[in-house]
């Protein structure tokens, strides 16, 4: 008697993936720091408001991200309107008519409006104390200074390409040489932090920093916090707390939005260097695989991180699709097979031809925009082993990532689709 073949599983129903996804209370007035928060009370009522932060939708700014965080640091209500940076779509008329020049940050501080995020600083400490080291003081200049010659450091070497061995190791040496004179100011201290307990010069180190250990593992095979065991401890003190992890993004992200920041950024093209960008593009995470620590977290994986992930898709599931190349019917079913693998480990082929759509989205999840680190791993994860399971050719490329804009991450339909108007407070 003839054996039936055995019929690959069907992808999960949108009602059941609606099941297993995660609450969302990412947009709270409390509780832990969210990027989609619009208002943020800390539990003191409404009329103690005196400050409305600009920042950008994207959650990316390095300037935005400082006073995002001296804000969530010193738990001082706010509300939160954001604008869209020129390198992601069109900015908004209402935002250049109070801002000429388009600049994030802007803060407004009982009606006052300020644009430049040091300034903004000096003014949230004026009327709300420091925190930690003022940021005028005499202990806090010369380390705002090392913070200017660390980023011209990392600046001339991942921005100004090289010309030869020689060139490429002469930039490695200068960036390094004051990567240890931050390390050294960090191991002065006896905590993990610069000035004591976390103040604002750490918050002023934080943006940048961040976006060095992304970059030069990706661009130059340079891991920052391996290198640095101080610059570790640093990051590892930072990632105990919800204040940072609310903001953290993560390297697929910084890597590939740096460079239409930045002018380019410009590979060393070592075997470690390919290595390590492959990694970060397509997996599998963590980019070193153990038993050497995390380069990107020392936070392990939460339990929800999956549902979570879900959670974050379904909300944006009609332009997610709708911006897909394949288009809304071309990826409804490939998108259900790489949910249903996120949510039960359980392969899902998709239809032939599916590979491109799923690593076109694999390619734009933002953190900490659209998910925290965690739940974007496990989604790009999913949607990678699927796109390999395409019969038609499961290597076939997405779309590229664009390296002069990234209007490719348009907030404009999203916001759209939610129902919120693009303009102020949304």
């Amino acid at each position: 008697m003839a054996s039936s073949a055995r019929m690959p599983p069907e992808p999960m129903e949108w009602g059941a993936l609606a099941l297993a996804a995660a609450p969302t209370p990412g947009e709270s007035s409390s509780g832990p720091t969210s990027p989609q928060a619009l208002l943020r009370l800390f539990g003191r009522p409404e009329a103690e408001v005196r400050v409305t932060l600009y920042r950008d939708h994207h959650a990316w700014c390095p300037y935005c991200q400082k006073v995002w965080l001296w804000l969530e640091e010193k738990q001082v209500p706010h509300r939160i309107c954001k604008v869209t940076m020129f390198c992601y779509g069109r900015k908004e008329p209402w935002y250049t008519k109070r801002v000429p020049s388009g600049m994030l940050p802007a803060l407004e501080l009982d009606g006052r409006l300020i644009t430049e995020s040091d300034q903004i600083l000096e003014a949230l400490e004026a009327s709300f104390g420091p925190l930690g080291e003022a940021i005028q003081s005499s202990r806090a200049l010369p380390l705002r200074q090392l913070e200017r010659q660390l980023f011209r450091a990392w600046c001339q070497w991942l921005c100004v390409p090289s010309r030869g061995a020689a060139e490429e190791a002469r930039g490695r040496e200068g960036f390094d040489r004051w990567a240890a004179q931050f390390a050294a100011a960090l191991e002065a201290e006896p905590g993990p932090f610069l000035t004591g307990d976390l103040g604002t010069v750490d918050l002023i180190f934080v943006p940048y920093v961040e976006r060095m250990n992304a970059s030069l593992a990706y661009y130059k095979g340079y891991l920052l916090r391996e290198r640095h065991p101080a610059i570790d401890r640093w990051f590892r003190a930072l990632e105990q707390r919800s204040t940072y992890l609310g903001t953290q993004s993560d390297f697929h992200t910084h890597a590939h939005d740096l460079p239409p920041q930045m002018g380019g950024c410009h590979a060393s093209g070592s075997g470690a260097q390919q290595h390590l960008a492959d990694r970060i593009d397509a997996g599998p995470w963590p980019i070193v695989s153990p038993p050497g620590p995390d380069p990107e977290t020392s936070q392990s994986e939460p339990a929800d991180a999956a549902s979570v992930a879900l959670a974050r898709v379904l909300r944006h599931r009609g332009p997610l699709l709708a911006r897909n190349p394949l288009g809304s019917d071309g990826f409804e079913r490939p998108l259900r097979c790489a949910l249903t693998r996120l949510i039960t480990g359980q392969d899902c082929p998709p239809p032939p031809g599916s590979a491109p759509g799923l690593r076109y989205l694999r390619d734009r999840i933002s953190v900490p925009r659209d998910m925290p680190l965690h739940a974007a791993r496990l989604l790009r994860r999913s949607l990678e082993a699927t796109a390999r399971l395409d019969p038609a050719d499961p290597l076939a490329a997405g779309e590229p990532i664009p390296v002069q804009h990234r209007r490719d991450q348009d907030p404009s339909p999203f916001l759209a689709a939610a129902g919120r108007p693009i303009g102020a407070g949304s």
